[in-house]
């Protein structure tokens, strides 16, 4: 499996095949965000798209990222993520050095108890749990 990010110029034609990667974990996401939304921050250049393709070219998966600049570290932030069997060490070590070549000096996820899990195996630790609520 190779981890890409897909360049601007073929958003919208990767659009339709990566959709319902993305749109199968929204129902985890309570509402941060709508497909559309995503649609329109991955196409215009604001969120970035990455996939997980095979040998073949066939995508397994998608995520997007959003990278953040903070005082201390340029922040590749996981906003979203689909696909089954797509994250172990090889492809987790793939993102690194893709994201790292976009400027990152730090990576971070949200996500459910199980994905928190997943990813420890990979040296990423829990630094807070995000509670929220609707004013």
């Amino acid at each position: 499996m190779k981890i890409q990010h897909v360049p601007l110029e073929f958003r919208h034609q990767t659009w339709t095949i990566v959709e319902p990667f993305l749109n199968a974990e929204l129902e985890h996401a309570q509402g941060d965000y709508t497909i559309d939304q995503i649609h329109m921050l991955v196409t215009t250049g604001q969120w970035m798209l990455v996939v997980a393709v095979d040998d073949d070219n066939q995508i397994h998966g998608a995520m997007t990222i959003n990278f953040v600049t903070r005082p201390n570290d340029r922040v590749a932030f996981i906003t979203n993520v689909g696909g089954k069997f797509i994250i172990n060490q090889d492809t987790y070590s793939q993102l690194v050095t893709l994201v790292r070549g976009f400027g990152a000096t730090y990576i971070e996820a949200a996500g459910r108890k199980s994905i928190v899990r997943l990813l420890s195996r990979f040296g990423l630790t829990e630094k807070y749990t995000i509670v929220g609520a609707k004013l």
